[in-house]
């Protein structure tokens, strides 16, 4: 794991010296936020810089200097969050030109990611490592879905990106939160490469070579994107200092992505990712009610995070509460492969 280290040191250090000036050329160019007119705690935050993101997912290509043999699920990985921080990058930018909190229009959101989403759906669904097989929960026993995976692919980079999204809405709940899910995966990842060698060694099929060099380049990835995430946490905690924007929570939110669907651990999403879902479904319940009810509402505010600070919870403690809730999960996950 030294690779999956020096790459959390390299883009950690790069995004440390990257981010400031982000800031300073986003405050040039007036590169602000508008925060939405509803929000009222956040009045004052309005005019803070955004489109962070690009601050912490450029350093990720220096993951690709710490990988080994095959390769071509980092690359992709790292092409894929890219391409989803220029899509988030266009929305921020056209936020700022109109001086409004809408970008890209709903219906051109949707194209450019299904269309990111299809494409490397089909990559993975003829990928030798990947396929259309995904394991069960924690084991090795695996699914397989047919031609079904590259509708269920697709429909994964949707949740996830619109999941992340959601979540960015406090100073520093969507990077601490991120930070939290992808170290504890990246545990995961490693513990599956370990317990996979241990089978070939007893004569099992769990894992082979190429495959096993594979998920390490995807754990190199994954301290890497912690490391740019604990650099952007620096500025972007309470008080932030600039936003992540779209720019960030797509880009992370196809990274997300990429890790479960090429690792085959989509089924642990829905545990470990907990919290994002709860963005999500908090967000979905709301209008459903509120339009089946002519008006009323489940929450104060959704996404939950906007219901707890109503309710009168900091938005320090909700990162906090978020985080912790995440890594009891985790480590709940851990400790359930190991025994």
């Amino acid at each position: 794991m030294v690779q999956a280290l020096l790459a959390f040191l390299a883009v950690f250090a790069a995004s440390f010296l990257l981010i400031p000036l982000v800031i300073k050329l986003a405050k040039r160019l007036k590169l602000r936020q508008t925060v939405l007119h509803y929000v009222e705690e956040h009045k004052s935050k309005s005019g803070t810089p955004t489109m962070g993101g690009i601050g912490f997912l450029l350093p990720l290509v220096l993951v690709l200097f710490f990988s080994r043999g095959n390769r071509s699920l980092l690359w992709v990985t790292v092409g894929v969050t890219l391409a989803y921080m220029v899509v988030g990058f266009l929305d921020d930018f056209l936020k700022v030109y109109f001086k409004k909190n809408e970008g890209l229009k709903a219906w051109q959101k949707i194209v450019f990611q299904v269309a990111i989403a299809i494409i490397v759906s089909v990559f993975a669904f003829m990928h030798s490592s990947v396929g259309a097989n995904i394991y069960v929960f924690f084991g090795f026993r695996k699914i397989y879905l047919g031609w079904f995976a590259i509708p269920f692919y697709v429909l994964i980079f949707a949740a996830f990106t619109n999941s992340v999204n959601l979540t960015d809405g406090l100073d520093g709940l969507a990077s601490s939160l991120s930070i939290v899910y992808v170290a504890f995966f990246a545990g995961l990842l490693a513990l599956s490469v370990t317990i996979g060698r241990d089978l070939i060694l007893r004569g099992g099929q769990a894992i082979d070579s190429a495959r096993a060099d594979e998920i390490h380049n995807l754990i190199v990835f994954c301290l890497g994107l912690v490391g740019g995430l604990l650099a952007f946490m620096i500025y972007n905690g309470y008080p932030a200092k600039i936003f992540m924007g779209d720019t960030g929570s797509l880009g992370i939110g196809g990274a997300l992505a990429c890790l479960a669907i090429f690792s085959g651990r989509i089924l642990i999403v829905p545990i470990l990712g907990i919290m994002f879902i709860v963005s999500s479904i908090s967000v979905i319940l709301q209008v459903l009610y509120f339009k089946k009810t002519g008006g009323k509402r489940i929450f104060l505010m959704a996404p939950y995070h906007h219901h707890l600070e109503k309710k009168g919870v900091h938005e320090t403690k909700i990162s906090l509460y978020y985080c912790v809730i995440t890594a009891i999960i985790g480590a709940l996950c851990i400790l359930f492969i190991i025994i």
